[in-house]
């Protein structure tokens, strides 16, 4: 770390840094941090490019050197994805002081993160569909499925009142991927569950975790949450959506005091296949190899480990592991918002994707399972075009609703 004058010091910085990581996140225990360097050391990326040592940026929060931290590149070549503190002997988060630090010092976000944010707040959504257009897509789509399983009186519901399932899924979804529209929509009716969307609420990211914006990801927090109760629905299901997915659990429990339980829909479809509420087709299985990726928010800060391994285990008749994985996996390099960090962060994301090309080419997989929209577009911009590894890369979702049995 370069030299530093006392004058340069701030212990006001420090404070303030505790003090926002404490009202607004969790207990901050910062003031424990011992210097070993066993977060850079956890940390897979720490040589991967410059800038990139957590325990250089403890060190400056603690010592109040406001000064070097605000513009060192490491605020935003964190991914937040938590793999330091696995290591650290005292628990020390600091994704969290980064998060801290990001929204709450007049720090510019780079990119698009803060348009991102901004659409959001104010469409309601960060693709900004309207929503005829949420409408116009959900009935096209289950045209679709009618006209596939001639069954004319098929529905996805919308904006269905005491449902027992709130699912929310990702505008990406229904601007871009529509046929993920009909690839989730197969299994909630496969399975029969009392389930619906909101033609208001169909935006499962919070992108205002990436900018620190606590305020702002409380109100998308609070926009969920009052659509669930408008609409009196039990339980909140989430999309492929690792940091979203965080976001409806942790943001529920502790930052809205709501006792709503939040489920990714990979937990869900493990549920539906251990009740054989749905059933796999032996004759259409997986014989491809095929490997799974944790994202980080889903695995490490989530503790959706064991559900999505055992759903790709009844689909898939090769499964490869990557090694380190679960909560141990490497982060994909594109999280904490790389991916809307804009050409100036693009070769920190190409040289974090190498270590995860080199996981990922060590099973030999043909096929990489992520079940997540963000994980999604690093794999597909990252590894495959940089990498040349040729995957096909899925979701949990797909890969089922591609082998389920479907009624009719």
């Amino acid at each position: 770390m370069e030299a530093l004058k006392s004058t340069q010091l701030d212990p006001g910085f420090r404070r303030r840094v505790e003090q926002l990581v404490s009202e607004r996140i969790t207990n901050d225990n910062s003031a424990n941090c011992l210097t070993c360097g066993m977060c850079t050391a956890g940390c897979p990326f720490s040589d991967a490019h410059e800038d990139m040592d957590p325990r250089k940026f403890i060190r400056k929060v603690l010592l109040g050197a406001k000064d070097s931290l605000l513009p060192d590149r490491f605020l935003w070549n964190c991914t937040l994805c938590g793999r330091c503190t696995k290591d650290c002997p005292m628990g020390v988060e600091i994704w969290k002081m980064v998060w801290a630090v990001r929204g709450n010092f007049g720090v510019q976000p780079p990119g698009d993160l803060a348009t991102v944010v901004e659409n959001t707040m104010r469409t309601g959504n960060q693709m900004e569909v309207t929503e005829e257009e949420f409408l116009d897509t959900v009935d096209w789509m289950q045209e679709e499925l009618r006209d596939e399983y001639n069954l004319p009186d098929l529905t996805i519901p919308v904006n269905k009142e005491n449902a027992r399932v709130f699912f929310v899924p990702h505008p990406r979804e229904i601007k871009f991927y529509p046929q993920d529209i009909q690839s989730w929509s197969k299994i909630f009716l496969a399975a029969e569950e009392s389930w619906t969307i909101s033609s208001k609420i169909f935006d499962v990211t919070n992108f205002a975790l990436f900018t620190g914006e606590w305020e702002k990801s409380v109100e998308l927090l609070r926009r969920v949450a009052d659509e669930v109760k408008r609409l009196n629905c039990q339980v909140i299901v989430a999309t492929e959506c690792g940091h979203g997915f965080f976001a409806l659990q942790y943001g529920m429990k502790y930052w809205l005091n709501l006792d709503i339980p939040v489920l990714s829909i990979t937990q869900v479809i493990a549920e539906y296949l251990k009740q054989g509420r749905i059933k796999i087709d032996p004759d259409k299985k997986i014989t491809e190899t095929v490997t799974y990726h944790d994202p980080c928010s889903l695995a490490r800060k989530g503790g959706v480990v064991e559900e999505p391994r055992y759903v790709v285990s009844q689909v898939c008749a090769d499964f490869k592991e990557m090694w380190p994985n679960g909560k141990y996996n490497y982060c994909c390099g594109g999280g904490g918002g790389a991916v809307a960090m804009g050409d100036d962060y693009r070769q920190v994301r190409v040289a974090k994707g190498r270590l995860k090309a080199e996981q990922i080419r060590a099973t030999g997989a043909k096929i990489l399972v992520v079940p997540c929209h963000n994980c999604y577009d690093q794999f597909n911009d990252i590894i495959n075009k940089y990498y040349n590894l040729g995957l096909k890369i899925k979701h949990v979702h797909h890969i089922v609703s591609d082998a389920m049995v479907f009624p009719g």
